[in-house]
């Protein structure tokens, strides 16, 4: 959630900003200030010095930021001239100060705060003194592009956090390291799921089989439930005319994010960074009715967008990306029917993979905004009468809807108590309008539907590195990759091995068998390592029997069973995506 800049939290890690910085500049020569803000985790503050910034300093930088802290030194607020500022910072020698108040609007106040000997260019708010900040740990120091872009300086970006006590910031130092355990690029390696090739391009996701077969299992989930949500599915082209990119306003407002244009047969093509454009053409290739409405298509639809290479991470910030994307077009009075069956949709969707902590965000209309000021407030009454209906916890953020619509952000709490936005629901009345969208109403009249854009997982990249850490890399039965991997416990039970292998592979049980000549328990401790759910150890008395000795990832040893009970153990937990304990002496399903 973004901080607000009036909460006690916001003006404490800003102040803490400030105070690290006051540190630095007393710890080194030659420090270059740029901006140091607050942010949902802790807080950051950008330098350009002479010294290479290492964790070899932290302790240093603390005890610093200690004596600061101890020394309660007040915040002053000093309010100047632009000409006064100017001199204020060349006197300083602040360069990136200079261009950091070119920024400042004609009229806006332009403002100083003073710490002790510390002064910097910012607008505030901050807490009365030092004294006020309590526990703070700085955390990592990485190179950030001064502005974000590639060809200005590389500035030394030190990140820290703090909390109004040390329990708090216990909690979260605790949660950092568990975020470590469960990174998806280290499990991703670990688990063989996917790569990226900086030889191919950064940001450019390959999926390995692993990988891909969980990536196929929750498609052909999303697609099931599509359709019995009354959902179509669509496929569009991955690239169009620059005409139709001008017409939806890409061209004119998202630019620096589209690929460069491909020419072809005389015509600029651009390589699409959206599927909306498609869909409205679709709409568009037949006259419609107001009976024909609501229509809703979905598509996954793999998109391509220019991030800047500081910006990316794993699979949750890339460059090529399949979103699960859906249009509906609808008439006004449809309208709130259909949010709430968007957000039913979504939650039942969330709950299936184990998320049941869901909040909400309403974003309202802007002051620039395109649209009839009435279909704003209908679209946002009916996106607040929704989320009321579903007894979704929800806050308000006035003002902060995009020009064409409002919408509502959706997030998901993980295993570890991190928040992720996952479902956007976005009203359009901006390309309707660009498109000359209608349809016939009752009045035998044309009309301009409504439109909003939805996504539920945002993009499968994003989801499936969600997912990723949110198990920690060990999926529920339904979604592992491999479910039972069978151990013979020497080279005579291969045949019966490769019988019981066969039979579950004929039942769709995703198996496999490790006839390697390694011992049972270091077959058994790779497949612990691989996370497999279900381990089947195969010697002569289960040969001998007829049975099968299984053993689960998470319970350990579960004695002995026929295969076919087992077997129907597994289609119950498969079908239910639910954990059905499997025991030696469990009832038949």
């Amino acid at each position: 959630m973004k901080l607000d800049p009036s909460s006690d939290l916001y003006k404490m890690r800003h102040s803490a900003a400030h105070v690290m910085a006051t540190a630095v500049c007393r710890l080194f020569d030659d420090v270059q200030l740029d901006i140091g803000p607050p942010t949902e985790e802790g807080f950051y503050y950008d330098f350009d010095l002479p010294h290479r910034l290492a964790p070899e300093d932290f302790d240093a930088i603390e005890a610093e930021m200690a004596k600061i802290i101890a020394e309660d030194q007040p915040f002053e607020r000093i309010e100047v001239t632009r000409d006064e500022a100017k001199k204020l910072i060349n006197d300083m020698g602040q360069r990136f100060k200079i261009e950091r108040l070119a920024d400042i609007p004609e009229g806006e106040a332009i403002t100083f705060y003073r710490n002790g000997d510390f002064l910097d260019l910012c607008r505030g708010p901050h807490v009365d003194s030092t004294g006020k900040i309590r526990s703070f740990k700085l955390l990592s120091v990485a190179g950030s592009y001064y502005r974000g872009k590639e060809t200005n300086p590389m500035l030394q970006r030190l990140y820290a956090t703090a909390f109004t006590n040390d329990k708090q910031l216990r909690v979260h130092l605790k949660q950092m390291e568990e975020a470590k355990l469960r990174d998806h690029r280290k499990i991703g390696k670990e688990l063989d799921l996917f790569s990226i090739q900086e030889d191919v391009g950064p940001g450019l996701i390959h999926w390995h089989p692993k990988g891909a077969r969980i990536r196929s299992i929750i498609e052909d989930f999303w697609k099931r439930e599509h359709f019995r949500a009354g959902y179509e599915l669509v496929y569009t082209p991955h690239t169009g005319r620059s005409k139709l990119w001008e017409t939806s306003g890409h061209l004119g407002f998202y630019r620096e994010s589209m690929y460069a244009p491909m020419q072809i047969d005389e015509n600029e093509y651009f390589i699409k960074p959206m599927n909306c454009p498609f869909h409205i053409k679709i709409y568009q290739s037949n006259k419609r009715s107001y009976r024909d409405l609501p229509l809703r298509w979905g598509e996954l639809g793999t998109v391509y967008r220019y991030e800047k290479a500081g910006v990316l991470h794993g699979l949750l910030r890339v460059r090529g990306f399949t979103q699960d994307d859906a249009h509906i077009f609808c008439t006004p009075e449809q309208i709130e029917d259909e949010i709430v069956r968007v957000i039913r949709f979504a939650i039942g969707m969330w709950k299936t993979f184990g998320f049941e902590d869901i909040t909400a965000y309403l974003s309202t209309r802007p002051a620039k905004a395109v649209g009839d000021e009435a279909q704003w407030q209908q679209a946002t009454d009916s996106l607040e009468h929704a989320l009321k209906t579903e007894k979704i916890p929800y806050e308000v953020d006035a003002g902060g809807g995009a020009f064409y619509g409002p919408k509502i952000d959706m997030k998901v709490k993980d295993a570890i108590g991190r928040e992720w936005q996952m479902s956007t629901i976005q009203f359009d009345f901006n390309l309707p309008e660009r498109f000359n969208m209608t349809y016939v109403g009752k009045d035998n009249q044309e009309h301009r539907p409504y439109m909003v854009h939805r996504a539920l997982f945002g993009s499968m990249e994003r989801f499936f590195g969600i997912l990723v850490e949110n198990f920690a890399g060990a999926f529920p039965l339904w979604l592992a990759p491999e479910q039972v991997r069978v151990l013979p416990l020497t080279d005579r039970q291969i045949p019966y091995a490769e019988s019981v292998t066969a039979q579950l592979k004929a039942a769709e049980v995703r198996a496999t068998m490790d006839e390697r000549a390694d011992k049972v328990g270091a077959k058994i401790r790779t497949a612990q390592m691989e996370k497999i759910p279900y381990m089947i150890i195969l010697g002569p008395k289960e040969e001998e029997e007829n049975k099968i000795s299984l053993r689960s990832r998470t319970d350990g040893d579960l004695g002995a069973m026929p295969l076919d009970l087992f077997m129907e153990r597994l289609a119950e937990e498969t079908a239910t995506r639910g954990a059905v304990r499997v025991t030696a002496d469990a009832p038949s399903a």
